[in-house]
């Protein structure tokens, strides 16, 4: 697939990636792992090699090169480590797209930059206790004073959030119209008094990422720190949906095909019955169930991802591209540790990581219930209903 969809530049940027996880990253996966290391050294090794700013402009320490060669990144990644990858798209994409998007040339300056060049850590809050799908449920309020606004309320489940410098916030600015016409989005310093870490949540997997649980009291936030214009933060909330569920899929395409080729690898290997298990069709049929949704995500994911970089409507194909690639990089990491058997349940091999790894991302960016319910709402749309 690669020789014919990807070109010469994207193929070589590919190989570049190969080498740096291999050097820098492979050599602190355990450690990601067993002791929750964040990746915050990698990240700013990323930033210094361009591999952050990829969808921002070179004005603001970017590259502009756009959602096909995020997609690399995102594969390369989390193909050795998903956490370290989530950390990095949190920061560079989830929390600086909005800016990338509706910021001032000095928000940009202020707040993208740093972080295109890997200076500084951002994270964006949306879900709280009482709110995922359904933002128009959102307490977080932010009330005008004189010198801006204060922050009230809690965000939970955010990416980055004990160790950002930089947060991107909504919260509710109108309450007397619905919350889609009251929402507001701010830039955040983590270092202003009246933000607090409640605490980081213990995860099943991407173990090293730091999902946090944040407590926001009387925050100041300078009048100059509102993202977009007041009470027009959904829309800022809604804009960087489809690029940033491109790049989870791509995300999880890495974390499956590294448990495929484990599978594969095993199963020529391990010999019973006197002869190698990919001999028998039990252990042959799942490696090529596994090799068909690989090639089926790539291709979903990277028709989206053209789709986008040309400025064409891609949320039906967004959906779809997220939809189907997380969910089989689910059933083909639970297909490749059943091809390992009983080993494949243990530590030994890193097959068990993948399956927790990957369980997340049916749940965050959308779940795969609100992925169905874009791409059948965007159907009935194009036939006219």
């Amino acid at each position: 697939m690669s020789e014919i969809f990807f070109t010469e530049e994207e193929r070589l940027f590919r190989e570049q990636v190969k080498t740096f996880t291999k050097e820098h990253l492979a050599p602190i996966v355990d450690k990601i792992e067993a002791d929750l290391l964040h990746p915050k050294k990698l990240i700013a090794e990323m930033g210094r090699r361009g591999y952050l700013g990829l969808l921002h402009p070179p004005e603001y320490g970017g590259s502009g090169k756009g959602v096909s060669f995020e997609i690399i990144v995102a594969e390369e990644l989390s193909a050795v480590s998903a956490a370290a990858e989530m950390s990095r798209l949190a920061s560079a994409s989830l929390y600086a797209m909005p800016i990338n998007r509706y910021g001032t040339d000095d928000q940009k300056q202020k707040y993208l930059e740093p972080i295109a060049k890997g200076e500084k850590i951002g994270a964006l809050c949306i879900t709280e206790p009482t709110v995922g799908s359904d933002t128009a449920g959102m307490k977080t309020t932010a009330t005008r004073t004189g010198e801006g606004y204060l922050l009230n309320g809690e965000k939970r489940f955010i990416t980055n959030g004990s160790v950002a410098d930089f947060l991107v916030v909504f919260a509710i600015t109108d309450a007397s119209v619905h919350p889609h016409k009251g929402m507001s989005a701010f830039i955040a310093e983590t270092s202003t008094p009246g933000f607090e870490v409640l605490k980081d949540h213990d995860l099943l997997g991407m173990r090293g990422a730091r999902v946090a649980h944040l407590n926001f009291r009387e925050m100041k936030v300078p009048a100059e720190n509102l993202l977009g214009k007041e009470n027009e933060g959904f829309r800022v909330l809604m804009d960087e949906l489809d690029s940033e569920r491109v790049v989870v899929a791509a995300g999880m395409i890495g974390t499956a095909r590294s448990a495929y080729e484990t599978a594969v690898k095993y199963s020529t290997e391990r010999v019973q019955f006197d002869q190698p298990i990919r001999k028998f069709e039990g252990v042959s049929f799942k490696i090529a169930d596994m090799a068909l949704k690989l090639e089926a995500s790539r291709l979903l994911v990277l028709q989206a991802a053209r789709m986008i970089d040309r400025g064409m409507r891609a949320t039906k194909q967004a959906a779809m591209a997220k939809l189907y690639s997380t969910e089989t990089a689910v059933e083909i990491s639970n297909e490749a540790l059943q091809t390992l058997g009983g080993i494949g349940y243990t530590k030994e091999y890193p097959v068990e990581r993948y399956l927790r790894d990957t369980r997340l991302m049916t749940i965050g960016a959308g779940t795969s219930e609100i992925m169905r319910y874009l791409i059948q709402r965007e159907v009935y749309r194009e036939f006219g209903y």
